[in-house]
């Protein structure tokens, strides 16, 4: 079986890859000489033409115009450069007007790309396993089991910078052990295999209170005191009490010693002498006999006084929990707990067809539930085969039998993947069922299964009427952190705050001015506690800092330029200080309005990306040049040649003096095969050298005052952060718009982003423009956008072969 499903699993996959491109044009060659050619050679040719080849590209090397027009790399990244005013460079005194840049998008997209506006491509789709968190918080939903995915299956792999892409979650034959082991042990903790059992009660040792304060929990021995707690029974009958109780002591011997007494309504049941001991148990058994009514419990600590003077440490009693189990008599029994969220009677039919139907009943509305759609008559009468398989077993219950379909339904490919159906074959795009767009916006709302309030839309056919009320619905709903901490630890790369490796003392060494060179007071210094330190609390603080206000835009549905700059972020006590931002108290996070001129402010000064974009000793401006660029503009540079030298090498050129940062990338700038991407990056990570790694502000380093001013690739110059955030949001905030589109569609589908979602990127980022920036916008534009309601359609052949290959695997 499980070489079996990897091989179904490699063929749903491949259906999902095959797809068809629409043609608008008969001949897009001749529409490019009319109006593209004409800008190529005003704009372009001195650098891409007659022997030039800036950006490694050169009209020259094509054959014929047709494999010109047809290279959909290219000119998706002439677009993207001559979008954000990278082509034609900002020296060039002759840039393409507004209407030069529309007639170049509406070519690419519909004469290249061969998009329709009125019907964007939807994309390609990968059938899409189930990574850790999906399954973790699925199985939570299902079964009311908190399954620790982390321990029990290897890390998903991650594409594009997120950990829920399809094309990357793979299945392996040892990960279908996994699965199949997985199974069991969730079945086996969630699914009762008996209807009733005897009640069972546990009064833990803080409910025994004295009459003084003192709790069962740690008692001295040394200390006089009667604990009670008075029990109450509703049912006449048999009991049975058990009682847990554990001695702590120190690690060295002490000689306290007491009496314990404990008595069940005035009863002695127990008197017995406890001492020294370390962490021993104990358990005592009573048998009882009750009529309805109050009954104390009641434990008595007296100390033997002559050990008081030899007394060393400490010796402790604890009342670990009494467990009262009754009554005994089988018309009193409790229902199992969860049993109800399984079976639906209270005790199943004795046999015959009406157990086989009842059998039906429940593991088709368990399969429906887990499948996320509704199955079919044939999977239903094979799960209830398998139960009555066992349940005819000697010395086998129907419980039992359930619960082992039920393992069955959770080894699935329809519950371990989201299995996707289309509306209409006929069409080269289609809408998927409205099942399947239920578990679209659950996993990428919720990162779990739909629940029943969408599933019962889906059944009526009534959840894309009610789409923006179900979103909304689903924003206020708690499990919405998970798209919070989900999207905002991988986009911003907030997760590995807690990982980083920050060396506190040399961070803080680069910013002393008089230090000794060497010698005693060098020595002393190395080992002074550093200004800060970059501990757990401060840690958990960035990153809270950052999910909330993340989460802040999205419940308060604010314009996303507060990414880029605003004058309020989420602080405690903690954090605050590490800011010195002053008027902060307690260790709740809470919203701050900033202090006039702050250089905080938008995500890109938040200690969260400070600290992830560092080396472990000092500030890094190319990582954090290139984070920025990578995360809010879409415009990563290539990567460096292999044989690129490093900044530390450069340095060494310097030799009259301890070269700056700044120094240190002027001099590699200088470099040919280095310039032009440092020249991206470089002004915007010098802007945020101001921040060390901890994340903290300054305004020198190694006894010189921080250069930050600087001049971006566009051609704008600013003196610090602050006016680079300014230009950011008045002067680029089309292309954050673009970006961050790019990077929720990408985490919404499971997919990577292609040539032909240009369009829809555009529509979405059209749209944020028109509704100044709210988030709702950009929310519901990756919602209603075709490739997250539509899908390609895949051949009559294929689409039969995946259907019957799922299905002959449950």
């Amino acid at each position: 079986m499980p070489f079996k499903f990897f091989q179904v699993s490699r063929v749903l996959s491949l259906a999902f890859l095959l797809a068809g491109r629409l043609s608008l044009n008969a001949d897009p060659v001749a529409c490019f000489d009319k109006e593209i050619k004409p800008l190529l050679n005003k704009y372009c040719s001195d650098c891409h033409e007659d022997g030039m080849k800036k950006g490694n590209v050169t009209f020259d090397e094509f054959k014929s115009e047709r494999e010109l027009v047809e290279n959909h790399e290219l000119w998706a990244k002439a677009l993207k450069n001559v979008r954000m005013g990278l082509m034609p460079p900002e020296k060039k005194k002759e840039r393409p007007t507004p209407e030069d840049i529309k007639k170049l998008a509406r070519w690419v997209k519909q004469e290249s790309f061969h998009l329709d506006p009125a019907n964007p491509d939807p994309g390609r789709v990968t059938i899409h396993r189930l990574n850790r968190e999906e399954y973790r918080n699925t199985i939570r939903d299902l079964m009311g089991v908190d399954f620790n995915t982390d321990d029990e299956f290897p890390p998903d792999d991650s594409g594009y910078g997120f950990d829920n892409i399809g094309d990357v979650l793979t299945i392996s034959p040892l990960l279908l052990e996994k699965y199949l082991q997985a199974a069991e042990k969730i079945v086996t903790q969630a699914v009762p295999t008996v209807a009733k059992v005897i009640e069972e009660r546990e009064i833990k040792g803080r409910e025994f209170k004295g009459s003084d304060g003192e709790k069962g929990e740690q008692i001295s021995v040394y200390k006089e005191a009667t604990l009670t707690h008075n029990l109450k029974i509703n049912h006449p009958g048999e009991y049975r009490v058990q009682v847990d109780l554990a001695v702590h002591g120190s690690f060295d011997f002490d000689p306290g010693k007491c009496t314990l007494i404990f008595k069940i309504n005035g009863q002695e049941k127990l008197d017995k002498e406890f001492g020294w001991e370390d962490n021993k148990k104990y358990h005592f058994d009573y048998a009882e006999k009750w009529a309805p009514g109050e009954y104390p419990l009641e434990f008595e600590i007296k100390p033997l006084k002559d050990r008081e003077e030899g007394r060393k440490t400490f010796v402790n009693l604890s009342i670990s929990s009494v467990r009262v189990e009754g009554p005994t008599e089988k018309q009193f029994w409790a229902k199992t707990k969860n049993y109800d969220r399984f079976f639906t009677r209270d005790e199943p039919p004795a046999g015959g067809k009406e157990r086989l139907d009842y059998a039906r009943e429940l593991l088709g509305k368990f399969a429906k539930k887990a499948f996320r759609r509704p199955i079919d008559d044939k999977t239903v009468t094979r799960l209830a085969s398998i139960a009555e398989s066992v349940y005819k077993q000697p010395g086998k219950n129907f419980e039992e039998a359930v619960a082992q379909a039920m393992v069955a339904v959770l080894a699935s490919p329809r519950f371990l993947f989201r299995t996707e159906e289309g509306v209409d074959r006929s069409a080269p795009f289609t809408l998927v069922d409205e099942y399947a767009l239920a578990s679209r916006l659950s996993y990428f709302l919720w990162s779990t299964m739909p629940d029943e309030e969408l599933i019962t839309l889906a059944d009526h056919n009534d959840l894309r009427k009610n789409l923006d009320s179900q979103v909304k619905r689903m924003l206020a709903d708690s499990r919405s952190k998970e798209f919070t901490e989900n999207f905002t630890g991988q986009w911003l790369q907030v997760r590995d705050v807690a990982g980083i490796s920050i060396n506190e003392r040399a961070v803080f060494a680069r910013e002393r001015t008089n230090a000794p060179p060497s010698g005693e007071g060098q020595q002393r210094r190395r080992f002074q506690k550093p200004k800060a330190e970059l501990d757990g609390d401060l840690r958990r603080a960035m990153e809270r800092e950052t999910q909330m206000f993340f989460s802040n835009i999205v419940k308060e549905d604010r314009d996303v330029r507060e990414m880029l700059d605003s004058d309020y972020t989420f602080l405690n006590e903690r954090l605050a200080a590490h800011y010195e931002i002053p008027g902060v108290t307690g260790n709740e996070m809470r919203k701050v309005k900033l202090p006039e001129n702050s250089p905080r402010g938008g995500m890109l000064t938040e200690g969260s990306i400070l600290v992830v974009t560092s080396n472990p000793t000092r500030t890094s401006p190319v990582k954090r040049g290139l984070f920025l660029l990578d995360n809010f503009f879409g415009a990563p540079p290539p990567p460096p040649p292999a044989d690129i030298p490093t900044l530390e090498e450069s340095s060494k050129e310097i030799k009259d003096h301890e070269p700056s940062l700044r120094e240190t990338l002027e001099l590699h700038r200088s470099k040919p095969l280095c310039s032009s991407c440092h020249a991206r990056m470089d002004p915007m990570g010098l802007a945020l050298d101001n921040f060390n790694a901890l994340g903290m502000w300054r305004d020198q380093e190694r006894g010189q005052k921080l250069e930050v001013s600087g001049k971006l690739i566009t051609g704008e110059t600013f003196s610090d952060i602050r006016e680079l955030k300014k230009i950011l949001v008045t002067r680029h905030y089309r292309d954050f718009y673009r970006c961050l589109t790019e990077k929720v569609l990408t985490y919404a589908l499971g997919r990577g982003l292609e040539y032909y979602d240009v369009e829809t990127v555009d529509q979405i980022v059209d749209r944020l423009e028109k509704n100044n920036g709210h988030f709702s916008a950009l929310l519901m534009g990756v919602i209603e956008s075709a490739p997250f309601e539509k899908r390609r359609n895949v051949t009559i052949s294929t689409a039969s072969a995946e259907t019957s290959a799922v299905k002959k695997e449950l």
